[in-house]
């Protein structure tokens, strides 16, 4: 009986704790009680933000009582004030439990302290971190288990913004938008103008305003408890008629008798005419024209801003050519050749543009690139492509975001700031994203009943995270596999494994030469053993570095999957390496990936996008179009508030008759 006792006290502890972490309003401990002239009260100390309302939802009392026992309360709370609560039937348990939090109180709707995120394909807890500037502690904290790792569609809760800056466009809460809502009821919880949450979402529309999806709103300055606006009230005061009831009354302001009574101590002793009542009516029922007003607000959503056509397209590239370190110097100069390459085929095809090339400095030194950035030269631009490291690509979003220039992230993939910049394009993929797109094309292509696939681990096991992601996918579609381990030899291992008549699909979880070498010399031996089974490799974008294995690839009819690749025999390829020693007097650098080629594809994307659609190309930016040498393009925002990223990927097809075939899955 007593470990029993003793296990059912742990596990109330722990659901306690765990309630305390949804909401920042919850106390760790039981409410303090005192005794005064036979009444007995709570003591409850007034955290920042709170006001009489959400105080009265949490303890289950009118706010008249709470004005009753604590005079001068109704001129406003104070943070760290401390009140008297009357404890009466309906609140006398939390005496002897955790306080309940506002989500408690009040179900989903109370986003005051934390909010919900539904998690999209391919982000991670670190990513989602950086979205609402947060802590991946923080978000483990409130939701116990994502540091063991998270699923699309798991609904996760995240600590509201507390920090008020002097920069008015930094200050923003987040709004995870709920059942009924719309776009005119969430700008009115907020006091905003449907035109104010717009412009702080630039992905906002029709097809995004959706239930669950979570939305940023500005300009908050206070912690003010604030709730939907479709239960937001506003007191006005009744003067009772002869003949009049509280039911008619009640039933006239469509609310409650019981609001009602709760606001009005002195009905204890009956209603009487001439009375003035406070009555606590809906603000949308006081609204005048709501309906065309929500119209309005509609067409918001739907609507296309002007295409922001240009005569003359001005684009600057500010790189730091001058940076040597890691020989970096010489891989920009490269993707600076390649970038003249699709100006000049730009120019060539009738466009007319003007290209502004900066020198930015070196490393983190980023006083000759503030100093650029204040010149009006910079402010005349139509898009910016260019920064290497993070303080300056942070830089040049704060550049972006202020003067509303499209921004072009050309290498790195880690920074943060495409989640919070809606004007910025990220060109390298998040590894994630790729992953599971990785997994959704793999799925489709061999996910049948004629498909066998079977995982081989090793000890480098460095694509533990996609091949951890294929998995859940094969499952998630009840698709069966195996797995055996690439340690000494795996003939005997492997071969109860292979299925004859079937496509055996072979993915090792490391993308490593040394053990592709091994796995290839093993299969090989399999392959002498028993020559009619079918056998496939499956890998990863560094295989393509390994030329030496290309005979390999095709003797297995290999897929792998990848953001780039080059077909050095397409008849494209060979027309620009031609182009490009002819200008240059030399060949491209052998590098994975091609900078050359990176700064011809990026080049002639955007400016594209910029002569085909104007300014504000991000609303058509699914319809460009170009013949990319290198790289996949197709650019998907995170969020509604953020920028976009692409998810291009590309399987690469060794067949067996020694043909190499690219197809694009980005889609």
């Amino acid at each position: 009986m007593r470990n029993i006792f003793c296990l059912t006290k742990v596990f109330t502890l722990m659901l306690l704790l765990c309630m305390g972490f949804q909401s920042a309003q919850a106390q760790d401990q039981p409410y303090e009680t005192v005794t005064q002239n036979g009444q007995r009260y709570y003591k409850y100390t007034v955290k920042s933000g709170e006001g009489l309302y959400a105080v009265s939802r949490t303890f289950s009392v009118s706010v008249a009582e709470i004005i009753r026992y604590n005079p001068g309360s109704n001129a406003g709370l104070k943070n760290g004030q401390e009140l008297l609560i009357p404890v009466n039937q309906e609140n006398e348990k939390l005496s002897s439990t955790v306080s309940p939090s506002l989500s408690d109180q009040r179900g989903a709707v109370d986003q005051n302290s934390t909010f919900q995120h539904t998690v999209s394909k391919g982000e991670t807890v670190y990513s989602i971190s950086q979205m609402y500037r947060t802590t991946v502690n923080e978000i483990n904290r409130y939701n116990p288990g994502a540091s063991e790792g998270i699923t699309m569609g798991q609904l996760l809760t995240i600590p509201q913004r507390r920090v008020i800056s002097e920069e008015k466009e930094d200050n923003y809460r987040f709004h995870t938008i709920l059942p009924k809502e719309t776009l005119y009821s969430v700008s009115r919880t907020y006091s905003l103008k449907p035109e104010d949450v717009m412009l702080s979402n630039p992905g906002l529309s029709a097809e995004t305003f959706q239930t669950g999806k979570t939305i940023r709103i500005p300009f908050f300055e206070s912690y003010e408890v604030i709730a939907p606006f479709e239960n937001q009230t506003k007191n006005i005061i009744h003067h009772v008629q002869k003949k009049e009831t509280l039911y008619s009354i009640a039933r006239n302001y469509q609310v409650e008798v019981a609001d009602i009574e709760r606001l009005n101590p002195m009905l204890a002793g009956g209603l009487k005419a001439n009375m003035e009542l406070i009555i606590p009516v809906k603000r949308s029922l006081l609204e005048k024209d709501i309906r065309s007003r929500e119209n309005e607000a509609n067409r918001l959503l739907s609507q296309n801003l002007p295409s922001g056509k240009v005569d003359v397209m001005k684009v600057g590239l500010l790189l730091p050519f001058l940076d040597e370190t890691g020989r970096g110097h010489l891989r920009l100069q490269e993707y600076y050749e390649g970038f003249l390459l699709a100006v000049d085929e730009m120019k060539n095809n009738g466009v007319n543009l003007e290209l502004f090339v900066f020198e930015i400095g070196k490393g983190d030194n980023t006083s000759k690139l503030k100093s650029l950035l204040e010149t009006m030269e910079m402010r005349s631009l139509n898009l910016v492509i260019g920064g290497v490291n993070d303080a300056q690509i942070r830089l040049i979003s704060d550049f972006s975001r202020a003067n509303n220039i499209k921004y072009v992230v050309p290498f790195s993939q880690s920074n943060g700031e495409v989640l919070n910049n809606g004007n910025i394009f990220q060109v390298n993929p998040l590894s994630s994203a790729t992953y599971t797109k990785a997994s959704s094309a793999f799925v489709q292509s061999f996910g049948n009943a004629n498909t066998n696939v079977i995982f081989v681990t090793s000890g480098q096991n460095d694509k533990k995270e996609f091949t951890a992601e294929l998995q859940k996918q094969l499952r998630e579609n009840r698709i069966k596999y195996e797995s055996v381990s690439l340690s000494g030899t795996i003939n005997n291992a492997i071969m109860p494994l292979l299925k004859p008549g079937k496509e055996n699909v072979i993915v090792p979880s490391s993308a490593d030469s040394n053990t592709l070498r091994q796995l290839i010399d093993e299969l090989k031996q399999v392959r002498e053993t028993d020559s009619l089974t079918e056998i496939r490799l499956f890998g990863y974008p560094e295989w393509q570095t390994y030329t030496d294995r290309i005979d390999d690839y095709h003797l297995f009819g290999t897929y792998i999957y990848t953001p780039f690749f080059i077909d050095k025999t397409h008849p494209d390829t060979e027309a620009f390496n031609r182009n490009f020693n002819k200008w240059y007097g030399r060949n491209l650098m052998d590098t994975h990936p091609s900078y050359g080629l990176w700064g011809y594809d990026t080049g002639l994307f955007f400016m594209t996008a910029l002569s085909r659609y104007g300014t504000r190309f991000e609303q058509d930016i699914q319809k460009v179009r170009v013949n990319s040498r290198q790289f996949a393009f197709h650019f998907e925002r995170m969020n509604n508030w953020g920028g976009f990223i692409n998810s291009g990927l590309f399987f690469i097809y060794y067949d067996t008759n020694g043909r190499i075939t690219k197809t694009d899955r980005s889609r």
